[in-house]
């Protein structure tokens, strides 16, 4: 636990939230036990224990992985979220999405499949770091 900044109360890690502002590129996987908010660019998977933010100019080339995903910018990979899925109209994904819940805001695009349910909760839980093919065959042959 760190301790929070107005009067020094403990704050648990989850609360953090990492931003990659505006103009900043980064290139390799991103890691959070928090929130991680995208308003610049990532080459690389993108994996946030809380949440995962893509803001309206963001992009992400790679995979998502969260629990919570809201997506109001790019990504070029698939967006796998163990509670729920929010696409803003402006949002463009070329990729599959895998979640319990799927929000889709009228102008929202989407170029991939859609998995929803329990049966995608339980693929996420049985998935192992390594494992990402297999989580793909999986749901295949669903």
């Amino acid at each position: 636990m760190t301790k929070g900044r107005e009067n020094g109360t403990p704050r648990e890690l989850g609360d953090v939230v990492s931003i990659i502002g505006p103009g900043m590129k980064v290139v390799g996987d991103c890691e959070s036990d928090g929130t991680i908010r995208v308003e610049g660019s990532v080459e690389g998977s993108v994996k946030a224990a809380k949440s995962v933010v893509v803001g309206k100019d963001g992009l992400v080339v790679g995979d998502i992985s969260t629990q919570d995903a809201i997506v109001a910018g790019r990504v070029n990979g698939s967006v796998t979220a163990e509670s729920r899925v929010e696409l803003q109209s402006t949002c463009r994904i070329q990729g599959d999405i895998r979640s319990r819940r799927v929000k889709l805001d009228e102008g929202g695009q989407v170029d991939g499949q859609l998995h929803m349910g329990a049966q995608v909760q339980q693929k996420v839980e049985d998935r192992a770091p390594s494992g990402e093919k297999s989580v793909r065959a999986a749901a295949a042959g669903a």
